[in-house]
């Protein structure tokens, strides 16, 4: 499907203070080459301060940069979703794998935000899942909902229970796993979330439902709301989701990517939510029914 494009807008910071647009671009923008970006700018794709540039000037903190990208065709993704609660104030929906929760990495139109908005015009996600992430996105229809959801998310006032399918056989029946989670850096694309000594507490339990001779399906409740934190939290106990494409052992970055950071090829599922209704005060409690692909690891 071809999508409408879309003018990416950045402020250039202090620490690119006086470096060369194109430059700038290529680092930036690591998807494309310089040679590539080049050909963006003879194209007249971007302005710097609303004036059409060149990739020769030299930049200055505090400048608008927006590259006008062109409409390009979209990746395919699944275009369906179910609605699990719906009512004046919130939409509940199960997001298969493979449907980008948000706009980014080349998907604009393919996205469960767009989708989602076709019906519920008003609709926001207080949350987002990854690409290949299955199960409940959670979004508000107006700002009431959308401010008391946003503050209570990462508390336990809001209950949030996946399944997981990872490599390895747990010898314990549950894992408290207190890693800190922060960006490091990766030499093919630049930082990536990831265990880190440094990083930002995080918490997770991790509960095994069954074991075969080479896997183990976890329940794993989140405790705290960091990127990527059942893939980096099961992997830095020695459990990497099976077909993880961007972690390893340890819950370090693979140095080696079979695919991009985005790719699928795992089984991530949020399963059970369980938080009280914004408005009503009632409680909620949500269950996205598991895909096949868990049935086959039991």
């Amino acid at each position: 499907m071809l999508n409408r494009g879309y003018a990416y807008t950045s402020i250039i910071s202090s620490k690119d203070h006086g470096r060369t647009l194109l430059s700038h671009l290529a680092s930036l923008y690591p998807h494309s080459t310089l040679q590539a970006w080049q050909q963006n700018l003879d194209n007249g794709e971007v302005t710097v301060n609303g004036v059409i540039a060149n990739g020769s000037e030299s930049l200055t903190s505090g400048q608008t940069l927006v590259w006008n990208r062109p409409p390009w065709i979209e990746p395919d993704s699944p275009q369906h979703f179910e609605v699990l609660f719906d009512d004046a104030h919130l939409l509940a929906v199960n997001k298969p794998s493979g449907l980008p929760t948000l706009p980014g990495g080349g998907f604009m139109e393919n996205t469960l935000l767009r989708l989602v908005k076709k019906q519920s015009p008003n609709a926001n996600p207080v949350h987002r899942l990854g690409r290949a992430t299955s199960g409940i996105v959670l979004f508000a229809k107006t700002p009431q909902a959308a401010s008391k959801l946003t503050a209570d998310w990462n508390t336990l006032r809001v209950q949030k229970v996946y399944r997981a399918l990872a490599q390895g056989v747990a010898q314990q029946d549950a894992y408290e796993i207190l890693t800190p989670i922060g960006l490091v850096p990766h030499p093919l694309i630049g930082s990536v979330w990831a265990a880190s000594p440094s990083g930002k507490p995080s918490k997770s339990l991790a509960k095994v439902v069954s074991r075969t001779t080479s896997t183990t399906t976890f329940e794993v409740s989140l405790y705290s709301g960091r990127p990527h934190q059942i893939r980096i939290h099961l992997a830095s106990i020695g459990h990497p989701l099976v077909g993880d494409p961007l972690y390893g052992l340890s819950g370090q970055p693979l140095e080696d990517l079979p695919g991009l950071p985005g790719d699928g090829g795992y089984l991530l599922h949020a399963q059970f939510l369980r938080f009280q209704h914004p408005i009503t005060g009632e409680q909620i409690d949500l269950e996205a029914a598991l895909p096949s692909g868990f049935a086959l690891h039991l």
